[in-house]
């Protein structure tokens, strides 16, 4: 969690940083995600994006990886980010 307050980080960055498998660091942010609803935080997740068309992952509601794009069929995608942010106070 420490890592993830400092900055948007990838899941390839989280995995070198914290010495495990890319594979394992996302049950780790699942765990995350749900121990932060009990606090006034949350984790941020800025989506995939297609490198060829531009396609935005946005409704994407899984934290893994997408494989690739649904319209241009394209495999070069930049990583969603992650990140623990305050919530808002009004929601």
């Amino acid at each position: 969690m420490a890592l993830l307050e400092d900055g948007p980080l990838s899941a390839r960055d989280i995995s070198g940083a914290a010495g495990i498998p890319e594979k394992e660091v996302y049950p780790h942010l699942e765990h995350i995600q749900r121990s932060l609803l009990r606090e006034r935080r949350r984790l941020i997740v800025s989506p995939a994006v297609c490198k060829k068309c531009g396609f935005v992952f946005k409704k994407r509601r899984r934290l893994t990886r997408p494989g690739k794009c649904p319209v241009c069929r394209s495999e070069t995608l930049v990583e969603p980010l992650f990140a623990i942010r305050a919530r808002d106070p009004l929601t």
